[in-house]
């Protein structure tokens, strides 16, 4: 599939599972707000796809993967139908910068070059869970589901010149909307009859185009990570 058809298919998808929540709802489904907080770690050296600027950086400049894992939060919009069987669509929110040096470059005067990288990621997702066990007092689910990751991505600071060994002030910039996918688990447990507290993880799946022809070393941009969360939910 291209990557045309496929960012066509998760907007069909969203498009799809919004109507059904808006129109075609049960007139007794149970409908709910969840809120949630925590960290999102992206992907790791031996799961990242090969042509990334993440990876390649990490060839010429001093930093870690792990430098970009930071704290995520966002809620979403769910319609339960019957016990065992929730849609929700969500948006979500994860931002982080980065510094960094060259690793093997000072400059004559023999101060680090400093640079920063900073990725912004805002996914808005249809999912759907599955509630194996209904309405118990715990309540452990799975699901998956479709994501449009909208995206900026930024390298800014001083830079080498290779060509004429000089330094400069620079500024990268790529944005975009990518397609995705979602696999997800967690647990819920309820307090009363409309709040329930929880953890949830979700495994993310989604590429960006930054492009050589921006100046950036390689021509694409992993997106994809794992998110741990807290949740909170209201029903009403």
């Amino acid at each position: 599939m291209t990557r045309g058809s496929t960012g066509t298919a998760a907007v069909a998808a969203i498009i799809f599972l919004g109507s059904v929540l808006l129109l075609g709802r049960p007139a007794l489904a149970q409908q709910s707000i969840t809120l949630n907080a925590g960290r999102f770690a992206v992907r790791g050296y031996d799961t990242r796809i090969a042509h990334d600027v993440v990876l390649e950086n990490l060839n010429v400049f001093a930093f870690t993967l792990d430098d970009f894992n930071g704290a995520t939060g966002g809620l979403s919009w769910n319609v339960g139908f019957g016990e065992y069987l929730e849609a929700g669509l969500g948006l979500g929110f994860y931002q982080r910068t980065v510094p960094s040096v060259y690793l093997d470059y000072e400059s004559e005067d023999g101060y680090e070059i400093v640079q920063d990288f900073r990725l912004r990621i805002v996914p808005a997702s249809a999912t759907l869970r599955v509630l194996p066990f209904g309405a118990a007092p715990v309540q452990p689910y799975f699901g998956a589901g479709v994501g449009l990751y909208a995206w900026r991505y930024a390298e800014f600071g001083e830079f080498i010149d290779f060509t004429t060994a000089d330094l400069f002030q620079g500024r990268y910039v790529a944005t975009g909307t990518s397609p995705g996918g979602i696999v997800l688990g967690g647990v819920r447990l309820p307090i009363g009859d409309r709040y329930t507290v929880g953890l949830e993880m979700q495994h993310h799946r989604a590429t960006g185009v930054v492009g050589i022809e921006n100046g950036f070393l390689e021509d694409e941009i992993d997106l994809g990570g794992i998110t741990s969360s807290l949740t909170f939910q209201v029903r009403f």
